[in-house]
C-alpha cells in the first residue's frame, strides 16, 4: 500500500435513507422471529411498535468497496476483518435518514512477514446532524506489512474471565442465512459463491462476520434487556473463526455488574470460538428509556 496516499485519503460523505422494511429485513437476517410466540423478538420484526436492532448501525451508509481503490495500493485480497466495535449515542429509530463520515484513524505496521493493522472509523448522524453512533472496524492487511504506519490503534480488547458464564443462549442459523443477511447491503460474493469461497480457503460460503456479531447482539438484548434494546450502549469483539450457515451459535455471557458485560460466541457443531473478547455496556433501566443526559453523554 501507499501509506502517504492512505494517510491523505478522504472519503465522500455517505447518506442513506432506510425504511421500516429495511429494519425488519435486517432483523430477519439475524434470525429474529424464529419463535413466533416470542413477543420481545416480535418488536424487531413487526411494524407495530417497531424497534431497530442496535447493531444495525454497523451496516448503515456503507462506503462501498473503497479498499479496492487503485491509488491506495492495498492488497485487499488478503484483508481480514479482525475486530468491530460500536458506541450508541442516540437510539436508532426504525426508519429515517443517516449521514456517515469515514476516516482511517491509523495503521500499525507489524513488518513485512506479519502484515499491518488498519483502523477505520465511521461517525453516524441523523438528518438533523445529531450524533447517532461511532463505529470502528479493525482490518488485518496480511499483504501490506513493512509499508509504514501513522495514527494510533484502537484500545486492546481484554481476555474474558476464567470462570463459568452466567448466561448461555443458543441460536440456530439457517442454511440460507447468508443469502438473507446480504440483502441488508453486504453483497460480497464470498458469502454466496462456492467457487470464490474455495479460492479464499473455505469449504463453502461463510456467514458474514457482522451477521455473527448481530446474532451476539440479539443474544445480549434478549437475555439482559428484553424490550429495551436502547439500553445497549457499547459492543466490541474480535472475530476469531468463520461461521458456516446452518451452524448453531452459542453465546456465553459474563455479567460483571454495573452494566459491564463480557461475552464470547462458539459454534456448537465444531466447538470453536467464533467471537472472542466481547464486551458490552448497558445503561441503567429507567422505565426502559434513556434520558436526554445519557443520550448526549
Amino acid at each position: 500500500m501507499d501509506i502517504e496516499v492512505l494517510r491523505r485519503f478522504r472519503f465522500d460523505e455517505t447518506r442513506q435513507s432506510y425504511t421500516r422494511k429495511d429494519t425488519i429485513l435486517y432483523a430477519l437476517g439475524l434470525g429474529f422471529g424464529s419463535d413466533p410466540l416470542n413477543e420481545d423478538e416480535l418488536r424487531f420484526t413487526y411494524e407495530k411498535d417497531l424497534r431497530a436492532v442496535p447493531s444495525m448501525v454497523n451496516i448503515l451508509a456503507h462506503p462501498g468497496l473503497w479498499v479496492q481503490r487503485p491509488e491506495l495500493g492495498l492488497g485487499w485480497q488478503k484483508l481480514l476483518h479482525a475486530e468491530q466495535r460500536f458506541d450508541i449515542l442516540r437510539p436508532l429509530p426504525p426508519e429515517g435518514e443517516v449521514d456517515a463520515k469515514y476516516r482511517v484513524t491509523g495503521v500499525v505496521d507489524d513488518g513485512a512477514a506479519k502484515g499491518a493493522w488498519l483502523y477505520l472509523r465511521k461517525d453516524l448522524s441523523d438528518a438533523e446532524g445529531r450524533p447517532v453512533a461511532r463505529v470502528s472496524s479493525t482490518y488485518m492487511l496480511r499483504g501490506d506489512g513493512g509499508c509504514g504506519m501513522f495514527g494510533a490503534p484502537e484500545p486492546e480488547l481484554a481476555p474474558l474471565p476464567e470462570r463459568a458464564a452466567d448466561h448461555v443462549l443458543r441460536h440456530s442459523t439457517l442454511p440460507q442465512q447468508a443469502l438473507l443477511y446480504r440483502l441488508s447491503g453486504d453483497m460480497n460474493p464470498l458469502h454466496v459463491s462456492p467457487g470464490l469461497a474455495r479460492k479464499a480457503g473455505f469449504d463453502r460460503p461463510i456467514l458474514h462476520g457482522l451477521c455473527t456479531m448481530g446474532i451476539a447482539c440479539r443474544a445480549l438484548i434478549s437475555m439482559l434487556c428484553p424490550g429495551a434494546p436502547e439500553r445497549l450502549r457499547h459492543l466490541s469483539l474480535r472475530f476469531s473463526r468463520p461461521v458456516y450457515p446452518g451452524e448453531t451459535i452459542q453465546t456465553e455471557i459474563f455479567d460483571l455488574g454495573a452494566g459491564e458485560i463480557r461475552f464470547r460466541s462458539r459454534v456448537i457443531e465444531r466447538d470453536v470460538i467464533v467471537l472472542d473478547r466481547g464486551r458490552a455496556e448497558l445503561s441503567p433501566a429507567v422505565s426502559g428509556v434513556l434520558n436526554e443526559m445519557e443520550i448526549s453523554r
